[in-house]
């Protein structure tokens, strides 16, 4: 169901790449919502997915960009605004990578060159996008930013490897630049901690389906999906969260706020009987 929420707005959706995407389902529900954006990746990303079909069935324009590079992002933001016919209202970040994890580096040998690569990728990036977005003066007033995290930011969860690092960083360029995006420009800034999420990004994690178990027994919601993000995201891109920023936002079924549920515990009682 469609409630016109995002009429008239317009944004950037980096990091689309197939239908088990969060960025995929945002852009469905924005267009859905009557929003108009462009879509974004890298490269090399682009090739991978499928994000010409995402861009036929929203009517909307690609423009590949290297996130790590600011040339491309200053290329990237002014021509987005220049294709909407105007500033922006709205930016998803959902982009993440660690070449540890893909090599299976554990956390405690890190190859250091890969964590610096998935660090720039994954959290780095996010400060750049701002930088752009704030130097061009691209966002309208009470316009939003959304970047996707995960609560190894905050615990730990030993698979996760330097993401966690990355995450935790990413959490906490939003909280730094958001109060000058809200300050001067009264621009919103947010992550969102999302659920365990069947992505391509997020099955890449060792032992992810298991976890993935692991955390709907432990939610009381059970796991919130790539559509539950989406939609949490329209929520912040409209002007029904005004007055929301600098937080992390956990979309994640009460898993974050357990300590051990019902389902866990029989599990180890049956398991040990």
């Amino acid at each position: 169901m469609a409630y016109n929420l995002l009429e008239g707005k317009r944004g950037i959706i980096f990091g689309a790449l197939d239908p088990n995407s969060i960025a995929w389902k945002t852009a469905e529900r924005v267009h859905e919502e009557g929003g108009r954006f462009v879509l974004t990746n890298a490269p090399i990303a682009m090739r991978m997915g499928q994000i010409d079909a995402l861009a036929k069935i929203t009517g909307s324009e690609i423009i590949p960009a290297d996130a790590t590079k600011i040339e491309d992002l200053e290329h990237l933001v002014s021509q987005a605004v220049s294709i909407l016919g105007g500033p922006l209202d709205f930016v998803l970040h959902s982009i993440g990578m660690s070449v540890n994890v893909r090599k299976g580096k554990h956390y405690t040998e890190q190859n250091y060159d890969w964590t610096h690569k998935g660090w720039d990728v994954s959290a780095l990036s996010f400060h750049k996008t701002m930088q752009v977005l704030y130097k061009q003066d691209a966002m309208n007033e009470w316009g939003s930013i959304v970047a996707l995290s995960y609560m190894a930011a905050q615990r730990v969860f030993p698979d996760y490897n330097d993401m966690a690092d990355n995450k935790a960083y990413l959490e906490s360029i939003a909280r730094s630049f958001g109060y000058f995006f809200g300050r001067d420009k009264k621009v919103r800034v947010n992550t969102i901690s999302q659920s365990p999420t069947p992505t391509t990004a997020g099955q890449g994690v060792k032992g992810f389906d298991g976890f993935m178990a692991y955390a709907d027994k432990m939610s009381p919601l059970g796991n919130a999906t790539a559509l539950d993000c989406a939609n949490y995201t329209i929520s912040l891109f409209s002007d029904l969260t005004k007055r929301v920023t600098l937080q992390n936002l956990y979309n994640d079924g009460g898993f974050s706020n357990m300590g051990v549920s019902d389902a866990v515990m029989d599990y180890f009682v049956n398991d040990k009987a």
